[in-house]
């Protein structure tokens, strides 16, 4: 079996995280595909680069420095992992990365959108992950308050 696990460098992102490794730890027998997904240059980044290639490489070391804190927790337990980022849409980057890597299962973090930004947005990602996904995706909710200060 293997994970879908998309972070974000947030401590929402390392909450889920230490979930998917109880999940491993309890025996659930998986890889994790760990992912980032930078959103796509804006036009005044793409007028104003000297090349592609350094917009391409920002997004490349900015997504390394956010998968960083959850790719450590990882290799701490040991576990089998890869990492991918990508540039897009985040739930449609994801719907490519499930298929291409062959993923059978999501963990994703679930945060309260207001109606305006739901609205505003399409739906949340997880949201429109759980809509279109092929494989089961379980959203982790944030943790309570206390837990955070632990």
């Amino acid at each position: 079996m293997k994970i879908l696990l998309p972070v974000d460098g947030t401590e929402l992102s390392l909450h889920e995280t230490r979930f998917a490794l109880h999940l491993l730890r309890e025996g659930l027998q998986a890889s994790v595909l760990l992912v980032n997904v930078q959103e796509p240059a804006s036009f005044y980044e793409m007028v104003t680069a000297d090349t592609p290639e350094l917009i391409e490489d920002a997004a490349l070391e900015a997504g390394e420095d956010l998968i960083a804190p959850a790719a450590e927790l990882l290799r701490a337990a040991g576990v089998r992992f890869e990492s991918a980022i990508v540039q897009g849409d985040p739930a449609q980057a994801m719907l490519e990365l499930i298929e291409e890597h062959q993923c059978d299962m999501v963990v994703m973090g679930s945060r309260a959108l207001g109606p305006i930004r739901r609205w505003l947005e399409g739906g949340s990602t997880s949201q429109r992950l759980v809509q279109s996904s092929p494989v089961p995706v379980l959203l982790v909710t944030p943790p309570a308050a206390d837990e955070n200060q632990a």
